[in-house]
């Protein structure tokens, strides 16, 4: 097994190589004058298992095209078997036509990564589940619930005070996952969307007057939805509010409006690296995701049941 890494998130793919106890495969990933990205693989990877550690965050199409560029250059080195491993999988949002016109632009992203060569996907926390079956190779979801979870337990001593609550009707499920782990009730934010990246909160689903509500969703951008959220939950009497989040794209303004917000703490992974601002606040915290990636990548690589690192 080997595992390779890109620019996106240098500090994971060093913290998941530390628990695997594998070295970070020798490569050079470059960029020309013109910002081309120049990739090299230096050690011999044929007939090897490769894993490409590589989330598409900020700059998206930047670290997309290393990931690309990268399982190129180890399909044109005979690699046996290219895993890309995406903690945060980029252009997840587009799933569908939202009206005429408009692009399904997880489709083509999955279709640029079977193209370019990839093997297997390796993922987690997609923001919709279909998009598994945009692919046409095996993709495994992981999920964060069960390490926010324990992070819940760690640091809420009185649980029967607790409300996990989703952010919106599409996120049930998902917090339904953590609520369940917790033996928490939970609660729905009514949110309704006036445009990409703007939402306004309409009704709270629940009671959650006197209780301690902790929001969970799968990512945050602007901050706009959750903050606002925050404050509904607020308005209509809960005693405080945090949010546990796995993916941190954290765009434009998003610290300062979280750490001028009611919320007490927002929680994230590292699937994206954090934002220097983003530690100076007080208000924002992150829990490593290396221990879960690299044991799944450990399964992968010994044929081994990827689904029962969450039985």
């Amino acid at each position: 097994m080997k595992l390779l890494a890109g620019n996106s998130n240098r500090a994971l793919a060093e913290a998941v190589a530390s628990h695997l106890d594998v070295p970070l495969t020798r490569a050079q990933v470059k960029r020309f004058a013109d910002n081309e990205v120049w990739v090299t693989i230096d050690e011999n990877v044929r007939g090897e298992d490769v894993f490409i550690l590589q989330s598409t965050n900020y700059p998206a199409n930047d670290n997309l095209m290393e990931l690309l560029v990268c399982i190129d250059a180890l399909k044109r080195a005979s690699a046996r078997r290219i895993t890309a491993v995406m903690p945060y999988f980029g252009y997840a949002r587009q799933d569908r036509k939202t009206g005429g016109r408009t692009p399904i632009s997880a489709k083509l992203v999955a279709n640029l990564i079977e193209r370019a060569g990839a093997d297997r996907v390796l993922t987690m926390d997609l923001h919709s589940g279909q998009i598994q079956g945009f692919f046409d190779i095996p993709t495994d979801n992981l999920i964060s619930a069960p390490l926010l979870a324990t992070d819940i337990k760690e640091n809420y001593s009185k649980p029967a005070e607790i409300m996990i609550v989703s952010p919106d009707v599409g996120g049930v499920v998902r917090a339904l996952a953590v609520a369940s782990r917790l033996n928490a009730e939970l609660a729905i934010v009514d949110k309704r969307r006036s445009g990409p990246g703007k939402s306004e909160v309409a009704n709270v689903i629940g009671d959650v007057s006197g209780r301690r509500c902790i929001l969970f969703d799968d990512m945050i951008d602007g901050g706009g939805t959750l903050c606002n959220a925050a404050q509904a939950l607020i308005d209509a009497g809960a005693t405080e509010v945090s949010a546990y989040v796995t993916h941190g794209v954290m765009s434009g303004a998003a610290v300062e409006r979280v750490n001028g917000s009611v919320l007490k703490e927002l929680v994230m992974t590292d699937s994206i690296p954090a934002p220097d601002r983003a530690l100076e606040g007080g208000k924002i915290r992150y829990v490593s995701c290396d221990r879960l990636l690299g044991e799944a990548i450990r399964r992968i690589a010994n044929e081994e049941s990827v689904s029962k690192l969450f039985d």
